[in-house]
């Protein structure tokens, strides 16, 4: 993530990128020309650079953009088969959010990483922190920009999403709750497709691999909590090694969940 301001008046020729550049103008008029389309932009606007691996032209006049450039692997995490299938590769069909509302979601999504992960010295440093972070970018951004990314299940999915696969997920998910695990590792460990994972998940526990595995780590901060010493601990920095970020949010499920502050348990 980055934020660039420039007082001139650029045109950029760019051969290729093979990552995903969203942009989002705050003060500055920008136009690109991918594949044939140019278009405009104005300050406020939400776009992609260019599909990865295609060429692209940007004339940025003065002003500031802020850029999120993501690994197109992050893509693949979040939409991955079924080990033995083979990936297609996710193409974008637009390069500009499919709603001003899905837009702003963007902002907000990214927004957010920006203040409480990056503008945050202590969460900046956790694993866990930074991989879910850079998947909910990811998954954002598949959510925003129309592509080829298929969402709904397909039939060998939905066979897939057997009880046994839902197991071996609960399984490789309480060995390495303390590692920066994705949808697609887990996945991988089942011997499913991420869409069978999240449909075992919710035909069988009614949950989503997400919801489990914050269950399984808030287990872990509070076997933590009770262990502590309050004299050299913190609520923050212990819940913020296991990936929670927000303390609000963080609060509210560990009291949804165990039915006192986080505080009390460290304290008692």
């Amino acid at each position: 993530m980055d934020r660039v301001a420039q007082s001139g008046d650029l045109r950029i020729d760019v051969e290729q990128l093979d990552s995903v550049v969203v942009c989002e103008s705050t003060s500055s008029m920008v136009c690109r020309v991918s594949d044939g389309e140019q278009r405009p932009f104005r300050p406020g606007d939400v776009f992609l650079n260019a599909n990865p691996g295609r060429p692209y032209r940007i004339r940025w006049r003065c002003g500031e953009v802020l850029l999120v450039q993501l690994d197109a692997g992050l893509l693949h995490q979040v939409v991955s088969p079924a080990p033995g299938r083979r990936p297609a590769p996710v193409r974008f069909t637009d390069l500009q959010p499919a709603s001003p509302v899905l837009a702003e979601h963007w902002r907000s999504a990214a927004r957010y990483v920006r203040h409480a992960v990056l503008g945050n010295p202590e969460a900046s440093r956790q694993p866990l922190v930074l991989g879910t972070a850079a998947r909910t970018l990811a998954a954002a951004a598949l959510a925003v920009f129309p592509n080829t990314a298929l969402t709904d299940p397909a039939r060998q999915d939905r066979r897939d999403a057997s009880a046994p696969a839902l197991r071996r997920a609960i399984a490789f998910m309480e060995e390495n709750a303390h590692r920066d695990i994705s949808p697609a590792d887990v996945a991988v460990a089942a011997a499913v497709s991420v869409r069978s994972l999240q449909l075992a998940f919710r035909r069988h526990l009614d949950s989503t691999p997400a919801a489990y595995l914050r269950r399984i780590r808030l287990e872990r901060v509070h076997q933590e909590l009770r262990m502590g010493d309050p004299r050299r601990e913190t609520v923050s920095r212990i819940a913020t090694r296991w990936g929670f970020l927000s303390h609000s949010r963080f609060t509210a499920h560990y009291r949804s969940v165990f039915g006192i502050p986080p505080s009390r348990t460290l304290h008692d």
